[in-house]
């Protein structure tokens, strides 16, 4: 672990001076601090001003209203967890909190940093020596001896894998977000909050910053989460599902699809709408099985093999679905 970069520490009061701090080069959010603070020390950044966002008392809203949830981007993920209204009204998004790290990183993180949490790699994450012998890598760009992706040589872009547990949960969920920009404020779907690039996986401008996420009402709507990683307790996940569907008659009338760990954005699963009127049976549990299978694409990112992590999110989405059906 290297020692922290020399940086100063500014501490807002509302949202829209912390998106003018923000706008600054060298400038970076911190909140929780459990992806930040160690990513530092690892020597990964070298920011010359910390925006603390502690004080911003419209981060730490959570309320619902006619069955609209809303979480502002400061609520820790212990309390996502323990809340019983999201535990009843969307309990995928209580049981991917409580699937994060440890109990002591949870009572820190925060939704919004999860949400905006950095992409992952062994060949990325690790001491500062180790990635020098290995001539850095294209997610410290623009360096010029790091031109390579040392998981796909040949290749142009960076494919670290977003690892994030809520990001899937809200996606399938069909949640938006609330920004706050140096000009005023925005809201988007979440989904539009990524792209596909391991080394500039988010959307958001210098200056920008979430403050809230809403999930729309939806009666009847049943949810769950699972994430599949090499120890039970405090890993990122290698694959991480989540669904939200609605049963009518037997047969399925709403299906979301979330996955997280194989790709290097979180992805809302496209194609479940051919899934909809039939009844959850074995055949449309493989048609869900190939279409995960389809769109997910882990590399060798993570210290498992990439076919594992495409197959066991697809037999994770198939059982995850089928419980849900039949709960």
């Amino acid at each position: 672990m290297n020692t922290l970069p020399n940086f100063t520490v500014e501490r807002p009061r509302t949202s829209a001076d912390a998106a003018t701090l923000l706008a600054a080069d060298g400038a970076r959010a911190l909140a929780g601090g459990t992806d930040l603070l160690p990513n530092l020390r690892r020597g990964l950044g070298r920011p010359t001003q910390l925006v603390d966002l502690s004080a911003l008392d419209e981060l730490s809203v959570l309320e619902v209203v006619d069955g609209v949830l809303t979480v502002g981007a400061g609520v820790t993920l212990a309390r996502l967890a323990d809340d019983a209204r999201v535990r009843a009204l969307l309990p995928a998004l209580a049981e991917a909190a409580h699937a994060v790290a440890g109990p002591g990183h949870r009572t820190a993180a925060t939704l919004g940093g999860n949400l905006c949490q950095d992409t992952r790699c062994v060949y990325y994450n690790q001491a500062t020596w180790w990635r020098q012998s290995n001539r850095w890598c294209l997610k410290l760009a623009p360096r010029a001896d790091g031109a390579i992706c040392h998981v796909a040589p040949q290749g142009s872009r960076c494919h670290a894998a977003f690892s994030g547990d809520l990001a899937p949960v809200l996606l399938a969920a069909t949640a938006e977000v609330d920004i706050a920009t140096p000009g005023g404020a925005r809201r988007q779907p979440l989904a539009q909050l990524y792209r596909d690039d391991g080394a500039a996986h988010l959307t958001l401008a210098p200056g920008e910053l979430i403050t809230r996420v809403i999930v729309p009402a939806q009666p009847d709507r049943r949810s769950g989460y699972r994430k599949a990683r090499v120890r039970g307790a405090m890993d990122f996940p290698l694959a991480g599902v989540a669904a939200v569907l609605v049963m009518r008659d037997g047969t399925l009338a709403e299906l979301g699809v979330g996955l997280s760990g194989t790709n290097s954005r979180p992805l809302a699963l496209q194609g479940t709408e051919a899934l909809l009127g039939k009844p959850v049976d074995d055949a449309l549990l493989a048609a869900l099985g190939k279409l995960v299978q389809q769109q997910v694409s882990p590399m060798r990112s993570t210290v498992t093999a990439s076919n594992y992590r495409r197959q066991v999110a697809a037999v994770m989405a198939q059982r995850l679905v089928h419980e849900l059906a039949t709960a």
